[in-house]
């Protein structure tokens, strides 16, 4: 799996780290940020299939 590095405000990150180790809902901050990326890109699909943007994938 590819390794990406990007700048986070630390109050964004603060925020995150609240919800990953233990008793958060994700097991690491890899997990809780790939998981916040595929519901973004999910959204963003379903924006372009309500204006008609999508592309057929058998095309």
């Amino acid at each position: 799996m590819p390794k990406i590095s990007v700048e986070i405000p630390q109050e964004l990150l603060d925020d995150l780290d609240e919800h990953v180790g233990d008793d958060g809902k994700f097991v690491n901050r890899s997990d809780a940020i790939r998981a916040s990326v595929r519901k973004t890109l999910d959204l963003l699909d379903e924006i372009d299939a309500r204006h008609d943007r999508l592309e057929d994938a058998e095309e």
